[in-house]
């Protein structure tokens, strides 16, 4: 018997489904669903990142805020 056919007989082998994917699409994934702060980019690229995180803590903090357009939320100037 092979040492890898010992440690998985008897459970030793550390093969968890519970660890984290440490592959490159599993880092990508993670990087999609949760978005940190960015670590380079140029100042218009902070900027946008800026603004676009003030308008999530608007959404989050008002969610029957108008939209951008100026029209309440679902609801269109259509007669």
């Amino acid at each position: 018997m092979r040492a890898d056919e010992f440690l998985k007989k008897y459970g030793l082998d550390g093969d968890d489904d519970n660890l984290k994917d440490t592959s490159l699409r599993g880092k990508s994934l993670e990087r999609a669903l949760h978005p940190g702060m960015p670590h380079a980019g140029t100042p218009h690229d902070w900027e946008d990142w800026e603004k676009f995180q003030a308008e999530e803590r608007a959404r989050a903090n008002n969610p029957a805020a108008d939209d951008p357009d100026g029209t309440p939320s679902g609801k269109t100037d259509d007669k």
